[in-house]
């Protein structure tokens, strides 16, 4: 079937409607702020155009004042088009696009996922589900096609803004990590000369939105299996290898949505590759892996299929926010995970457990560039710690400071000035590694080890204590051939601070993920130890 678009009306006939497209122009103008918009490129012309299909200047402007686009909304209106000197971008002379056939599914596949209708435009939908299932050419342009040209151009922005950097406002939820910056004309243009190829390459998204959301996708079809049976726990904590019966058959089916267990696994014995299942479940949860589902691993397991989506969604919104993968070298610390992972190239090199701060101090979400490294360090105690800890210590116990390896060097805003001094003792550990920071917050060795064996690990006053501190240093130092094992070792020994300078600092990331997909593949999921999660949803799932 053959589709013939014909002009409706053309707006240079009509100079009454001309006229009041320039004076509203006009007042949009004196209201604008001045913003660096891009010219238009005359270079393109009739000849060269990768399409006949143009639209008029003033046809855009009328757009605009209908629309009542924001002054930013606006520009990037128009610089994507002065760009590419009013070309259309979605539809040729042939029919729609193939950059807008990847768009189409790209939209639908965000709206299917992220379960969001908001900024869905169904009148929008239907005129592309018409294009798009029919043969259609184009042989003039009226003002309806330009009206669907440029709404399926704001309806792109639109998606980009949600899709890749995020409706929620990290700020408003404690995310101090700069927020990722997103290009949604350069990307629209890329799109566009690639005719939608490489879409996995072109996406501004980390591998970790993507493997959750693919994740996602999986629960999404076990959710349409209904809700899943509550595991008897008393009876489940019972079972050892070689038993059978219906609670072994419940619990298999468990595991393999989760991902532990082949799905061609439907025997209701409990077998050796059972256990082995078992102890993968528990890494998902961060227990500690014995092979027995005890009560905690039951009961994270019970959790309803549908708080579960929530979690990764909650996650995905997160991970919008954040910054792509460097090439270089990058600290992360998640802390919902208790875990601080080292990347290089995109790759992980190095990854150690960590305790971080209770519910009461929380540790903060931001990040900074890693810049010294301090071995026997002192401790130069916060004065909210020495009021609430160290000043009513002192008047009971003159002998306080003394016993604890603390000395008193000044004071301010009334309080003693109180630092500790290196040694063994110190709560600092060894050395101690610093990247700039209004919350007074650092990574640092500790001598309470005894706390790394505990599943659950917000114990500190906020700071990251590390359970591989030296293999930290190491890393670091891996580039100063001067800073050997050896001297290391002599460093975090000595009875004064030894300062260490990078040569090029380090990105670090302390950021709070309750859901991913590790390199295993295997889905993950955290406890909401700072309720995070829960403030998350209460924006993007408001009670209806």
């Amino acid at each position: 079937m053959k589709l013939k678009l014909r002009s409706i009306f053309s707006i240079s006939g009509s100079p009454f409607l001309l006229l009041i497209v320039l004076t509203s122009l006009f007042l949009v103008q004196c209201q604008r702020k001045e913003t660096k918009k891009i010219a238009r490129d005359v270079t393109i012309t009739p000849k060269n155009a990768v399409t006949k299909l143009l639209i008029d200047s003033m046809e855009l402007e009328k757009y605009i004042i209908d629309t009542k686009l924001e002054d930013s909304s606006a520009l990037r209106l128009r610089n994507f088009y002065n760009s590419r000197n009013f070309q259309f971008a979605w539809l040729t002379e042939k029919g729609i696009a193939e950059q807008t056939r990847v768009f189409y599914e790209l939209d639908k596949s965000y709206d299917s996922t992220s379960r969001d209708s908001t900024k869905n435009d169904m009148a929008l939908r239907n005129q592309l589900n018409i294009l798009v299932s029919k043969d259609t050419l184009i042989r003039a342009v009226s003002p309806a096609l330009v009206k669907l040209e440029l709404e399926l151009t704001q309806h792109f922005f639109n998606f980009v803004t949600n899709t890749y950097a995020g409706k929620v406002d990290p700020a408003a939820l404690q995310w101090y990590i700069p927020r990722k910056k997103i290009n949604a004309v350069a990307l629209l243009d890329s799109l566009v000369a690639k005719k939608g190829a490489g879409i996995e390459q072109w996406e501004p998204v980390n591998s970790y939105y993507k493997t959750l959301n693919k994740e996602l996708i999986r629960w999404y079809s076990i959710q349409k299996r209904g809700n899943w049976p509550q595991l008897d726990i008393a009876a489940v904590k019972q079972l050892k290898e070689g038993d059978s019966g219906l609670v072994v058959s419940q619990l298999k089916q468990r595991l393999i949505d989760f991902g532990d267990l082949k799905a061609g696994d439907s025997s209701n014995v409990y077998t050796a590759d059972f256990t082995a299942a078992i102890k993968n479940a528990q890494l998902q949860f961060g227990y500690s892996q014995t092979g027995k589902p005890d009560r905690a691993l039951l009961a994270a397991l019970n959790t309803p299929v549908e708080a579960r989506i929530q979690q990764m969604l909650i996650n995905l919104e997160r991970i919008r926010w954040s910054p792509l993968m460097p090439d270089g070298k990058l600290i992360l610390v998640n802390i919902p995970e208790y875990k601080l992972h080292v990347f290089e190239a995109k790759k992980e090199v190095l990854n150690m457990g960590i305790v971080v701060g209770k519910a009461a101090s929380k540790t903060v979400i931001f990040s900074n560039n890693l810049k010294n490294i301090v071995f026997s360090p002192y401790w130069n105690i916060p004065p909210s710690i020495v009021r609430a800890e160290i000043l009513p210590a002192m008047r009971k116990n003159r002998n306080f400071l003394a016993q604890k390896n603390m000395e008193q060097y000044g004071f301010s805003d009334g309080l003693p000035l109180v630092r500790q001094k290196p040694g063994n003792s110190n709560s600092l550990g060894r050395v101690k590694f610093l990247f700039p920071n209004s919350y007074n917050i650092y990574l640092h060795d500790t001598p309470a080890k005894s706390l790394f064996a505990e599943n659950k690990r917000a114990f500190s006053h906020g700071c990251i204590r590390l359970a591989k501190p030296k293999s930290l240093a190491e890393y670091l130092l891996a580039d100063r051939p001067e800073w050997t094992t050896e001297k290391i070792d002599k460093a975090m020994n000595s009875k004064t601070e030894v300062w260490v300078t990078m040569k090029v600092p380090v990105p670090v990331i302390i950021a709070y993920f309750t859901s991913w997909v590790d390199k295993n593949g295997l889905i993950n999921f955290r406890e909401d130890i700072y309720g995070h999660d829960q403030k998350m949803a209460e924006q993007l799932f408001p009670a209806k």
